[in-house]
C-alpha cells in the first residue's frame, strides 16, 4: 500500500508530532521517508511601499541564508529521529517556495504515495485570514495526505 512517505515539518512542536506518526507509520509498513522543509518566499512588504510608502529594508542574503540555516538545523534533527527509530530517510530543503506547492511537487516528484503533515485545525476567520497550507495541499494533491492533529 504505501511505501514511500513524504512528511512535512517546519520545526515547530506541532510538525514534530506529524514527523513522530509518519516514522511510527513507516516503521510498522516498512516503508522509507522523505523528510521536507520548506522556507516561505520574501515577503512582498520587503520590496517597498510598506509602511506610509517607505519601504521595510530587508537583507536579501540573510534571509535566504537564515531560511538556509533553520532548515539544516530542522532536517537534521528529524533525520536524527529517523535513525533513532530504524527508518530509511532522505532530507529535502526548498527555498522560498509556497509550502503546499513545494509539499505536491515533491511528493510527485519522488513518487511518494502518502503525505503525512500536522494542521493547527483552525476553522472560520483564521483559517480565512491565516490560510491554511493543509487544505491547500488536500486540495491540490493527487497523493493520499494523512493529517495530523
Amino acid at each position: 500500500m504505501y511505501t514511500h512517505i513524504l512528511i512535512a515539518i517546519d520545526g515547530s512542536e506541532l510538525a514534530q508530532r506529524g514527523l513522530d506518526h509518519g516514522l511510527s507509520l513507516a516503521k510498522l509498513i516498512g516503508g522509507k521517508v522523505t523528510i521536507l522543509t520548506v522556507s516561505e518566499p520574501i515577503p512582498a512588504y520587503a520590496f517597498g511601499g510598506g509602511f506610509g510608502g517607505v519601504g521595510v529594508p530587508i537583507d536579501f542574503e540573510a534571509y535566504r541564508q537564515s531560511g538556509k540555516e533553520t532548515a539544516e538545523r530542522i532536517l537534521a534533527d528529524a533525520k536524527a529521529s529517523a535513525v533513532r527509530v530504524g527508518v530509511a530517510a532522505e532530507t529535502v530543503y526548498v527555498e522560498e517556495r509556497r509550502p503546499a506547492e513545494a509539499i505536491v511537487e515533491t511528493a510527485t516528484e519522488r513518487d511518494c504515495n502518502l503525505i503525512v503533515m500536522a494542521s493547527h485545525g483552525r476553522r472560520g476567520l483564521g483559517r480565512l485570514f491565516l490560510g491554511s497550507q493543509t487544505i491547500e495541499t488536500l486540495t491540490f494533491s493527487p497523493v493520499p495526505v494523512l493529517v495530523v492533529r
